[in-house]
């Protein structure tokens, strides 16, 4: 024989289950949303964290490029002031070079010209008329005058060449008034006389020639001139 027992609950127990039933399904469904944004906010974090790295790398390679390029600027700047240096240098070193092959005997050149100047006076004291003089004398003047010409030709092999100014408007780079000659024959300031030849090195001055240079005669030193003249 079986008992069927029925135990009936209060109405508040059931409704107290049934709101604990409820809470627990919330307090889960909280916790898994919970769950969810903090996964999905990781994944965005990371993403942000991976962008700014890029923006940061992208920032340090522009730098570098920067950098990179100033310094193939100041590299290509040092180069060509290098080069151009370098080849003021070349031109320098080869004007140089010319200059001592074309002047660096200019200090014998003056002592030699003094001696040949010496020659010339010696050939001038010679008479025109040499009859009365004997035949070995005759042949050392020819000799002598031939000895003169060919200096003369080799000076102007080497580029030494005399400055003869006789007839010329006087010239102060070339030539040195030793005294004045009052003249109106020509006007003034014409070398009228040359009592020492002048050299030229190429264009550089050796030694000036020495001149008389002419001068205007004034009125009152025509009348003297008569005056001493009656």
């Amino acid at each position: 024989m079986r008992f069927i027992i029925s135990i009936q609950y209060p109405n508040y127990l059931w409704s107290n289950k049934l709101s604990e039933k409820k809470d627990t399904s919330n307090i889960d469904n909280e916790t898994n949303l919970t769950d969810v944004d903090s996964a999905e906010m990781d994944k965005i974090s990371d993403k942000e964290i991976s962008d700014v790295h890029d923006n940061e790398e992208d920032i340090s390679n522009d730098e570098i490029n920067i950098n990179l390029q100033k310094q193939v600027i100041d590299l290509k700047d040092q180069l060509m002031r290098s080069l151009a240096d370098g080849e003021n240098l070349r031109k320098r070193t080869l004007k140089e070079v010319e200059h001592a092959k074309k002047y660096s005997h200019i200090t014998f050149v003056r002592d030699l010209v003094s001696s040949v100047d010496n020659l010339q006076r010696a050939l001038e004291s010679v008479p025109d008329d040499n009859s009365q003089l004997s035949e070995p004398i005759k042949n050392l003047i020819i000799g002598l005058d031939i000895v003169e010409k060919e200096i003369i030709t080799t000076f102007e092999k080497h580029n030494l060449k005399q400055i003869q100014p006789l007839g010329e408007k006087f010239d102060y780079n070339f030539h040195q008034a030793m005294f004045e000659v009052p003249t109106n024959d020509t006007e003034p300031g014409i070398v009228v006389e040359v009592s020492q030849k002048g050299y030229l090195l190429h264009d550089r001055l050796v030694r000036p020639a020495m001149v008389g240079i002419s001068k205007k005669i004034e009125d009152k030193e025509v009348n003297d001139k008569k005056k001493d003249e009656n």
